[in-house]
Formats: C-alpha cells, structure tokens, sequence
C-alpha cells in the first residue's frame, strides 16, 4: 500500500475535489490474527488517522476488508462506527447505560463550574468587601478576581499530570476537597489581603474538574457523540461567572456578604458529596492487554481505596512515565494546528471574561462611563448573560451535529476535524456586533435594551466558538484530551487575567466603544489569520505531526 492514498470525493474544509490523505495504520491481513490484535490495531488507526476517521459504516470495507469491517461495533441505529471500539467487558465506560454516564456528566459539570462561580461571587460582592475593608472595588477586583483567572489556567495544567498518573476519580475527589476549605477560607477572611489569597488559591486547587471533564466524555462517548456532550459540559464552564452576580447581587444587597460566600461554601460541599457518592473512575487503559489489571477486592474498600487514590498508585505502574507526563503538554503546544487555534480562543473567550469582570464597575458608575445602577439593577443584567448561555449552547449542539453529518456525506463516509470550523464563522459576526454594541450601550448611554442585547450577542458567540474549539482539538489529539483541555484553560485564563487591569482605564480615556470595539476587531484579525489558514491547511498539519501518528501520552 502506498504512503498516500488518493481520495475522489470533496472535503468540506478544502476547496479541492481530489485530495491526499494520510495513508491508514491499519492492516487488512489482521483479518486472520486474534481478535486483540485487530483490535489493537483499529485503536491505532484510530490514533494515527486522528481528525480524519471512516464513520459511515458504508465507507468501512474499503478501509478495514470485509472480514474486519462486519465485525465493527457501531452506533444503535447502524449508522456510524464507534471509535474508540468498546470491548466487550461490561467495565469498559464506553458499554455503561446512558443513565450512568449521564450521571457522571452531570456531576463533573457542577464541578467544572465551582472555581469560576466561587470566583465571581466577589464580583457581585466587590462593592462591599472593598467598604468593609476600606479599598476600592478596582483594588478588590485586581487583587482578587484577576488573579484567580490566572491562577485557573496554570493549575489545570499541574492536575492533568496526576491524572494522566492517578486516574480522574482521585484527582477531582482531592481537589474538590482543598477547595471547600479554601471557599470556607473566603467566607470568614478577617481582611483583604487573606480574602485575596483564599480567592486565589481557590481558583488554583479547585480548577481539575475543568480539564479532567474532557477526559471524562472522551472515556464515555465515541467521536460522533462527544461535540454534543462537550456542550453541555463547557456550557458550566460559560455559564458559571454568570450565575453568581446574578443570584448574589440580590444577596449582597440585603445581607452581609460573607453569606454569599457561605451558600458558594455550601454548593461546593455538595458536589464533593456528589463526587463521594456517585462518581466514577472512567479511566480505562486500552492499551494494556488487561485494562484493569489489579484483582477486585471488596465493593466497599475497592470504592474507597479508588477515591482516595490508592487504586490509582498501585496503577501508576501500568502507566506512563513521569518523564512522559511532565513533556506531554510542551509536545503538543507548538503543533500549529493547535498553537494557532489556543491563541485565537484565548483572546476571544479571555476578552469574553472582561466582560464580567468589569462590566459591574461600569454599570455602578455614573454617566458619562457608567448607567449609575444600584445592586439590584446590576444583578437583573446577568440574567440576560445566562439565556446568552443557554441560546449558545443549543446553537453549538445541533449546528455541530448537522456540521458532522454534512461532512461525513460529502467526504463519502470520512468525518475531517476541520469541518467543525465552519461553526466558528457563524460565532463571529455575533460576537463582534455583541463588543461594538456594549461599547456604544456604555459610551452613548443608549436604552438598557441595547447594552442587553450587545451582551447577550457576545456571551453566546462565546459559548458556540468554545464547544466548537474543544471538540477540533479533542479530535485532532485524541490521546491527549488533559493536555488539550489544561493548554485551552491556560488560554482563556491568560487572556482574561489581565483585562481588568487595563479595560476600566481604557474606558475612561477614550470612551467605550473604542475599548470594546477594539477588542471585538482583534478577534477578528486573529480569526481571519487562524480559521481560514486551518481549514485549508490542517489536513496536512496533522498528516504530517510525529504526535498524531506515534500519540505518546
């Protein structure tokens, strides 16, 4: 067989008929070996064709022979193949019922939620820590809200080691624990300085379940389910700076705020108690000839002994090197499919996080940079960024899923990572409309409705072109989900940090349709630069990246 195969059938993200794909891992003479080495060879081609896979079940016997391609598992209505292929042992989280992964969805979403909503609470609070400890909001926001969204990102990346190492269940079991104690910390903090520190320190230990949540849909779902499931999931991540001014704005204004601080202490004991109760090890080694090496003990100290990481260690061995772990993340970064889409996702979601941390500074100022509004008011505008929310999420969903199956028909049963793209050029007129029509709500002080409408624009743009990012690089790596997911929260966390020490001056110099403006222009310079050069190119990144051929995470 020859190195490249040429393929008569139009690629969505590619303006030519005929086009030279990666040559296939996978041998038809393993038709006659033993069912392991099939199946190890189908996870190999599944790693080294990552972004480009045969999904339409038609497609399969001229990619695997006939023998192999009747014996793929596919989808319960026949129509696509299932990658990663499930064993057959009832273990494997691919074979669980829909109930139980939903279950563990839904838990790892409320946890992928906390360190962003402990976060903003002192944005809805901001005025009346900075009265009680004699400061401004500004100093507040700078000392406390910023540096949390930057420790957020660097954290993620730290956790992803362990789990790679440990398993995800531990992991999100410990971090969710030092983070009780450290919202604990902010809601009695005698002074600003150990409410900063708390703050902050929150964000840095609490940030595991927003990178160990890729992890965990990609153990449960095969490739054709996992955009849809990645939106709810990154839906917590969006939704969760908006909730808290909303519901603790009206909080604050009639009680001390060390309550709001108190019910966020509350929230998060119950999703550890969630974690204790319900969730799941989903970490299943594929690799290995036995996935789960170790003997079964007891339900109940095999249930203990794998939340606290005890499983985890005697696992470990089984597992990748450390040396492996700690380079895994700096051998995915430079590749150019990836650098260049973390850039333009960083920028974008990090100037969608200025917006929550300064907008309550801008609409608590009086006239001519602010609408004079009292708490109450304030708390009343994020409501509208929560259906922003909701609307994106539902947009990502079905356009995603459409997107898929348009791409599968068109490429003749081969689904390209590239064709998830086209979702980013439907986000960015909204999100640029959405910047220009804040920054002109603020500066001409027109009717409330505007800025409203500007807002909402934003968020859902926001939220449509993340689910999207994720799941391009997710299919792009799929052996390196952690690391893609912890590189995609160092962005938004590095691109978001530093708003706030720059946006409020910004404002009051030159106005803020300039400000907002700006940032929604520089958006689009980097999509113009990143989007268009990636469904063209990307292709032949990925046919020709050591990492997507020889995955060694």
């Amino acid at each position: 067989m020859d190195d490249k195969v040429a393929v008569d059938s139009r690629d969505s993200s590619s303006k030519v008929d005929v086009h030279v794909v990666e040559k296939s891992s996978f041998k038809p003479s393993l038709e006659f070996t033993t069912s392991n080495e099939v199946y190890q060879s189908l996870l190999q081609y599944q790693e080294e064709s990552a972004g480009r896979l045969v999904l339409d079940p038609v497609a399969a016997p001229a990619q695997f022979g006939d023998i192999t391609a009747e014996r793929l598992k596919l989808s319960p209505d026949k129509s696509k193949i299932l990658w990663p292929q499930p064993t057959d042992s009832p273990n494997d989280p691919q074979n669980w019922s829909d109930g139980r992964k939903n279950l563990q969805l839904f838990i790892v979403t409320l946890a992928a939620t906390m360190p962003d909503f402990l976060s903003s609470i002192g944005i809805a609070a901001v005025s009346f820590i900075a009265k009680e400890f004699h400061t401004s909001p500004t100093t507040v926001t700078q000392l406390g809200s910023s540096w949390a969204i930057f420790l957020i990102g660097w954290g993620g990346i730290v956790y992803i080691m362990l789990i790679r190492r440990y398993g995800r269940l531990p992991v999100l079991f410990w971090s969710q624990l030092l983070s009780l104690g450290t919202s604990v910390g902010m809601t009695f903090a005698p002074n600003l300085a150990v409410s900063s520190v708390m703050r902050d320190l929150n964000a840095l230990v609490g940030t595991c379940s927003q990178v160990s949540g890729l992890y965990v849909v990609t153990d449960l779902w095969p490739v054709h389910l996992r955009a849809r499931k990645l939106n709810l999931w990154t839906m917590g991540i969006v939704l969760s700076p908006q909730v808290a001014p909303f519901l603790f704005g009206f909080l604050v204004a009639r009680a001390n705020w060390r309550w709001a601080f108190g019910i966020g202490s509350i929230y998060n004991l119950v999703v550890v108690v969630l974690i204790v109760l319900f969730m799941e090890e989903t970490m299943y080694d594929r690799h290995l000839p036995d996935p789960l090496p170790l003997s079964k003990k007891g339900p109940v100290r095999e249930r203990i002994e794998t939340l606290i990481g005890v499983t985890g260690y005697r696992l470990a061995r089984f597992r990748d090197s450390w040396t492996t772990i700690i380079l895994a993340p700096l051998n995915v970064v430079w590749r150019p499919q990836l650098l260049t889409i973390l850039i333009f996702e960083g920028v974008l979601f990090g100037f969608g996080i200025g917006l929550h941390v300064t907008n309550t500074l801008l609409l608590v100022g009086h006239p001519p940079n602010g609408y004079g509004f009292n708490q109450d008011q304030i708390s009343a505008t994020y409501a509208s960024s929560i259906g922003a929310v909701v609307i994106g999420e539902i947009i990502a969903r079905y356009l995603n899923d459409w997107l898929l199956e348009l791409a599968v028909r068109r490429n003749k049963g081969v689904f390209a990572a590239e064709s998830r793209l086209w979702t980013c050029w439907v986000a960015l007129p909204f999100y640029v409309a959405g910047f220009v029509l804040l920054g002109a709500a603020f500066q001409m002080h027109l009717p409330v409705a505007a800025l409203v409408m500007g807002w909402v624009l934003a968020i859902a743009a926001v939220m449509v072109n993340t689910a999207t990012v994720y799941a391009y690089c997710n299919d792009c790596f799929p052996r390196h989900g952690g690391e893609i997911s912890a590189l995609l929260n160092l962005a938004r966390s590095l691109g978001g940090f530093s708003v706030a020490y720059f946006q409020i001056v910004w404002v009051e110099k030159h106005g803020a349709l300039q400000a907002f403006g700006t940032e929604g222009g520089i958006v689009a310079a980097l999509f113009v630069l990143v989007v268009p050069f990636l469904q063209r190119k990307g292709r032949y990144l990925r046919v020709s990246s050591i990492l997507t051929r020889q995955g060694d995470g």
